[in-house]
């Protein structure tokens, strides 16, 4: 099935509360069909209520988690976190977790997305960590056990894009955060990507927070990246 940009926009409710996410979705009304709840929103009161809510009102929903943990309690968060209806949910990309939250995904249509590297971390930082491979020599290696671990997707830099597409295959889905349009601030990512160019670097799907919720207008910010999108 072709996706057009409402399908790949994921509009990242990066927000304090409910009563704010609530008048986000509504000023955007039919423009955005997709929108990601992080930790901010997830844990204040009624978070997950409203990702359950929002799913059930017809948007997808990509809740993310970034669980990491045992396989036995990935896999009781990831059953929970099916029944609330979302459509994605993110794990970090290590073998075990990986593992254990595909098979606890079976057959919910809960697609599990693979986090290769933040978009905050760059090589120092990697180093800072332990590793002295940099960011592309870890990125690949991650992608390669995702795959093997049969996860949906993969979250990783626009800037990667194109890499993990190849290694990946063409039906996974590839969710590129740290998307910024023309004129938008980096604020604090680090590998940042216009639309346009993480379409065209094979990214299927693209988060977007700050330059849409912060905007003063944030359905004409939304309708400006769907028109950056659909050009491209």
């Amino acid at each position: 099935m072709s996706l057009t940009p409402r399908d790949r926009l994921i509009v990242g409710l990066d927000l304090p509360d409910v009563a704010s996410a609530e008048v986000v979705v509504e000023r955007l009304g039919e423009a955005v069909g997709f929108y990601k709840v992080g930790y901010q929103l997830a844990y204040a009161p009624g978070g997950l209520d409203f990702a359950r809510d929002l799913a059930a009102s017809g948007r997808q929903v990509f809740l993310d988690l970034k669980l990491h943990d045992i396989g036995n309690t990935v896999e009781k968060g990831v059953e929970a976190a099916a029944r609330l209806g979302v459509s994605m949910l993110t794990v970090h990309a290590y073998p075990q977790v990986m593992r254990a939250a595909v098979r606890a995904a079976a057959g919910s249509g809960l697609q599990i997305l693979a986090v290769t590297v933040l978009t905050s971390l760059e090589n120092a930082d990697l180093a800072e960590m332990g590793w002295d491979g940099g960011v592309e020599a870890l990125v690949e290696r991650r992608v390669r056990q995702a795959m093997d671990a049969g996860v949906g997707g993969i979250v990783a830099s626009a800037a990667e894009a194109g890499r993990v597409r190849a290694l990946a295959g063409p039906d996974a889905a590839i969710v590129t955060p740290g998307i910024r349009p023309a004129g938008a601030a980096a604020g604090d990512q680090k590998r940042v990507v216009a639309p346009a160019e993480a379409l065209r670097n094979g990214a299927t799907h693209l988060v977007v927070a700050r330059p849409v919720v912060a905007a003063a207008d944030p359905l004409a910010a939304a309708r400006a990246i769907l028109a950056e999108m659909e050009a491209a």
